[in-house]
């Protein structure tokens, strides 16, 4: 299921339970861009939301064939494509 793409760009915390979107972008300071590249989010890859924990934070993300989770702040700032 692809997330539909409204007003502005998407981010991680846009897509319901389910839902798929291509990374276009990492807007964090090159430390923690580097990291998260190394766990498989990289521009061009497709990340699909998976489930979350009580409370909606952190939220699991499947990315290059593992299971990530990533708290709110951090996912706001990983841009889908439009």
């Amino acid at each position: 299921m692809q997330a539909i793409v409204k007003n502005g760009p998407l981010n991680l915390t846009h897509l319901k339970r389910g839902e798929s979107g291509v990374l276009d972008r990492l807007e964090l300071p090159e430390d923690d861009a580097r990291r998260l590249m190394e766990l498989g989010f990289v521009p061009g890859h497709t990340v699909t939301s998976a489930h979350q924990a009580p409370g909606g934070d952190p939220r699991v993300f499947r990315v290059d064939g593992s299971e990530v989770a990533l708290r709110r702040e951090t996912a706001q700032h990983l841009i889908l494509r439009s």
